[in-house]
């Protein structure tokens, strides 16, 4: 019921102040690369395709030219040759290991040599509409109300995200978690906290004036949820951060079911070490699973099956009602079947993410504490 509220207070926020028709700064996107991933290509070309009035450059950093993500740069600038005054496509080489983060450490090194005084900060597969970069500058413009009273320069934008399922069942779970259950948890922080207070991955928009203050992304380079604690950070600077209406999309791997978990638990244990107390009270979150838990230990009395239908008529408002209605994801409706498993796998990995403190991210292996990155790998028994 929360999280319903909660998106009908997002579509019925009261919109930004109209960009105004000589606002269109000109700003740099950031873009860390490590491997090729399929549809990669596709999603750079996605921001080469801007229906944007002022200039932007597009920085590709790779910590060495023998990555294969290196010939889809070059077969983009031969694609989309520069525009002067309008767009540029660099290749930077980011030499330097500043931290265990290395995608922030490639950002580190690109935002050194971009030009302009906005940048954004995506992943490598995000596909984005024609009017992605006016969208997601426009609150720039002018002064965010944050609380009744109380307007703030805009420091950072971030834009909501689907994910693109491949043909797995872990694929499948894993779109169908982020419209579902990780989009509505989003929603209903920014309501709990009349103010969204981090970013997400899918695009980080900032001004160089809110990073400089919040001590750049050096101050990320050992962090594992980077996104939510740049958002943090730039908020405890007293700048707004903005949720945008501007949807884009994400291209979700053909997990196995074995690396769709372990995907989950990293995500679990970074939100985990993020919002502590919020993050044990997701318990109240796990109505469907619960409702069947309290069906079998009342031996399937009437109230008990009431309560159940009941639960799963809420799950499946929420699911449709965000996943489909905000976000406009039609795979909702196709792997909704799927939906009881996904929230069953769900409150398996929350629990089992305070078994330990091991993450696995792309191949490597971590500790984490208060958010940050170790090297070693003490409890293995839960390696993820």
């Amino acid at each position: 019921m929360a999280s319903l509220w909660a998106a009908r207070g997002f579509l019925r926020r009261r919109p930004l102040q109209s960009q105004p028709a000589d606002f269109a700064p000109s700003v740099s996107i950031l873009k860390p690369l490590k491997g090729f991933d399929p549809g990669m290509f596709e999603a750079f070309a996605s921001h080469c395709r801007q229906q944007y009035a002022g200039e932007y450059e597009m920085l590709f950093g790779v910590s060495s030219l023998d990555d294969p993500a290196v010939a889809a740069v070059q077969r983009l600038q031969a694609e989309f040759p520069d525009q002067p005054g309008r767009r540029s496509i660099r290749l930077i080489l980011c030499p330097e290991k500043l931290g265990l983060n290395g995608k922030i450490s490639n950002a580190v090194q690109m935002a050194a040599q971009a030009r302009f005084d906005y940048l954004i900060l995506n992943d490598s597969d995000i596909h984005v509409s024609p009017h992605y970069l006016t969208r997601i500058l426009a609150p720039f413009a002018s002064l965010q109300p944050t609380r009744p009273g109380i307007n703030k320069p805009v420091g950072l934008v971030t834009a909501p995200y689907r994910g693109i399922a491949h043909h797995t069942i872990g694929s499948k779970m894993e779109a169908l978690g982020i419209a579902t259950d990780f989009f509505p948890g989003v929603l209903t922080a920014l309501m709990l906290d009349r103010e969204i207070r981090f970013g997400l991955g899918s695009t980080l928009a900032v001004s160089r004036d809110a990073l400089v203050a919040t001590g750049g992304f050096e101050s990320l380079v050992d962090s594992l949820a980077d996104d939510y604690q740049l958002g943090l950070n730039i908020a405890n600077a007293e700048y707004a951060v903005v949720l945008s209406r501007e949807i884009v999309d994400t291209s979700v791997p053909a997990y196995s079911l074995s690396g769709f978990f372990a995907h989950q638990l990293r995500w679990a244990r970074a939100v985990r070490d993020s919002r502590k107390l919020g993050y044990v009270g997701l318990i109240f979150t796990f109505g469907l699973p619960l409702a069947v838990f309290n069906c079998i230990a009342s031996a399937f009395s009437l109230p008990s099956l009431a309560l159940l239908s009941l639960t799963a008529a809420a799950r499946l408002t929420v699911a449709l009602s965000i996943g489909v209605g905000v976000l406009r994801d039609r795979q909702v409706l196709r792997d909704l079947w799927l939906l009881p498993l996904r929230d069953f796998c769900a409150l398996w990995v929350w629990i089992w993410s305070f078994a330990g403190n091991n993450v696995t991210w792309r191949g490597e292996e971590f500790q984490l504490k208060d958010g940050k990155l170790m090297r070693g790998a003490a409890d293995t028994p839960t390696r993820s």
